[in-house]
């Protein structure tokens, strides 16, 4: 039977007793009934998994005894930034889930011209954190231990700076394909998509100023909840990751 695994925001060592933070007490106790002496697998983002096991429970709270670490080795070879156009509601929430199980390992959320989206202040930070706890649930669920990281909404002008490795611009009239890349000799990549509207012609000038090159991703035009997705499992295809 297979474990249910937990994220926990605290630091874990073979052979500690920790309280658990109240959520997942919450979860694995009222929700799943565990009960003392019972299994569990927590991580922490650092790539591994630590098998514990209740040993005590309370009304409000539970305590957990680290019983041993196993280091996860299945991230993605080919490291994948996601500059994402912020789309609207559960299609963001859908790309960000999507896009950590197939193992992006940084996410961008942008403004641009066309974003029919509009965050600032505490609306931005809530926004944020929805999104992080989304990321976390997908790790939970796909089994990785290391949590992609999800900056804080940006301009585009902005985050295209942070190109990582050779930066692509999703375009269905570019000439570069799949076709003609060599997924081997890739190692690092930032993918840049367009919220509902698109790329203006303004967001273009500075996707190409910070280095990305426009690729083709076969003959019809994808909505922003597909074409992210689409390319990076291709990406990775090449890369050697989903063989």
């Amino acid at each position: 039977m297979r474990l249910t695994r937990s994220f926990v925001d605290l630091p874990l060592h073979a052979g500690d007793t920790i309280a658990l933070p109240e959520g997942t007490a919450a979860h694995l106790i009222r929700v799943l009934r565990l009960q003392a002496g019972d299994a569990c697998v927590l991580f922490n983002g650092d790539g591994c998994d630590y098998d514990a096991r209740i040993v005590a429970i309370g009304k409000g709270d539970a305590r957990a005894e680290i019983v041993g670490a196993r280091r996860i080795d299945n991230e993605s070879p080919l490291r994948i930034v996601l500059l994402q156009g912020i789309a609207r509601g559960e299609k963001m929430d859908w790309i960000l889930q999507k896009a950590t199980e197939l193992g992006v390992a940084r996410i961008l959320p942008v403004f641009s011209d066309r974003s029919e989206v509009k965050l600032d202040g505490p609306r931005a930070d809530k926004r944020l954190a929805h999104w992080r706890e989304v990321v976390i649930s997908a790790c939970e669920q796909s089994g990785r231990a290391r949590v992609p990281e999800v900056a804080a909404p940006q301009p585009l002008a902005q985050a295209a700076a942070l190109r990582e490795g050779r930066g692509f611009l999703l375009d269905p009239f570019a000439d570069n394909t799949l076709a003609l890349l060599q997924g081997g000799a890739l190692r690092a990549c930032t993918l840049a998509i367009g919220p509902e509207g698109g790329w203006s012609p303004r967001d273009r000038e500075h996707l190409v100023a910070a280095g990305h090159e426009g690729l083709r991703l076969g003959p019809r035009v994808l909505r922003t909840e597909t074409a992210g997705i689409a390319a990076i499992a291709a990406l990775q295809a090449l890369a050697g990751d989903l063989g």
